[in-house]
């Protein structure tokens, strides 16, 4: 079994030492899923607190950029890029977040955390509408760079 790095030989969590990893072009992206009935879709444009699905975008950015602030063990990056896009489909909205840095590590969890607060503000700004929505399918779908090489879901 490989061993986790966010613990010391005692099984104390710790964060990693990334001082001697050079730096490198790093990329993540991730989406998430949130399920809402036909009759909300609809009112979507029409949502008296402002349009959800704008404000979802702008808050997962914010909160790509908050990552280290969230996840005691993640470390402080300078983000060169961090964008999400979100799509309505047939039984709710899509959301795809990315996230770009040069440095000695990657941003996958950047990527999540934008994709998870976009989910949790569609949420947010339609609960008065349906209590029912759900938040699903949070997972990484792509990342480069670093030691570790890529990976792209399948």
């Amino acid at each position: 079994m490989k061993k986790l790095s966010h613990y010391d030989s005692a099984g104390s969590a710790r964060m990693v030492d990334v001082s001697a990893k050079r730096d490198t072009v790093r990329t993540a992206r991730a989406q998430a899923f949130v399920r809402i009935g036909p009759a909300v879709l609809k009112q979507l444009p029409r949502n008296p607190k402002g349009n959800p699905l704008e404000i979802a975008r702008i808050a997962g950015i914010a909160a790509a950029k908050k990552t280290s602030e969230l996840i005691p063990l993640c470390h402080p990056l300078i983000l060169s890029h961090a964008d999400v896009d979100v799509t309505v489909e047939k039984q709710g909205v899509r959301i795809v977040a990315s996230a770009t840095t040069t440095g000695p590590t990657g941003v996958e969890m950047e990527a999540l955390t934008a994709a998870t607060v976009a989910a949790l503000t569609v949420y947010d700004m339609t609960k008065a509408l349906d209590k029912s929505i759900e938040i699903s399918d949070v997972y990484l779908l792509e990342k480069t760079g670093g030691k570790g090489g890529d990976y792209k879901r399948v």
